[in-house]
């Protein structure tokens, strides 16, 4: 009979708990003060947390190859894409955004190296990955969608000319990238790098 009466008072704080736990919680977010300012400290693992899910979001719908190629017409069309798209964002290799540094997380710098590594931008990033982030946007990070605003054409190209960002590009594209005019831009070249 005493473990009956142990058991059920095992049960009924288990319920009692999972009841609470909401509770609790939803109490927080409502009268508490959750970080939701883009200067607040990042909550216990929340990079961590919400990488983990990207990620294998990300590695179980990644497209196949690229439908298109990483030539001059394609580089220099996502060049286009991108200064009219992405650089309010991402930043011109040497000009970094000016808001990209106010946003959680803060907007990547997409013609720079990164500053543990010679990696440029994404250009480690299968063009697919980048394909994906580009079309579906990633929440709460301030990254849009743009797969119903740019054509699928106009994804890949954007995708495979930042996986291209660390190799040489065609004349179109660099002067594009570096903000110059098509006649002052090097023949094909890489887009000189600096540490950041």
């Amino acid at each position: 009979m005493e473990g009956r009466k142990t058991m059920g008072r095992t049960l009924f704080g288990m319920i009692l708990a999972l009841i609470l736990a909401p509770v609790g919680i939803l109490a927080w977010l409502q009268w508490g003060h959750p970080p939701v300012a883009v200067a607040d400290p990042s909550l216990p693992m929340e990079g961590k947390i919400t990488h983990l899910a990207l990620n294998a979001r990300i590695a179980r719908e990644l497209p196949g190859d690229p439908p298109v190629k990483a030539d001059e017409v394609n580089l220099t069309a996502g060049a286009a894409v991108y200064r009219d798209q992405c650089a309010t964002c991402h930043g011109f290799h040497g000009r970094p955004a000016s808001i990209a540094a106010h946003m959680f997380p803060e907007a990547p710098a997409l013609w720079e190296k990164h500053k543990t590594s010679d990696v440029v931008g994404v250009s480690d990033d299968p063009p697919g990955e980048t394909y994906w982030k580009v079309a579906n946007g990633i929440r709460l990070s301030g990254m849009p969608a743009f797969k119903d605003t740019l054509t699928d054409t106009q994804i890949w190209q954007v995708s495979l000319l930042l996986a291209n960002a660390d190799k040489p590009l065609p004349r179109g594209a660099l002067a594009i990238v570096l903000g110059v005019a098509p006649a002052t831009a090097p023949e094909v070249v890489t887009v000189p790098t600096k540490k950041r």
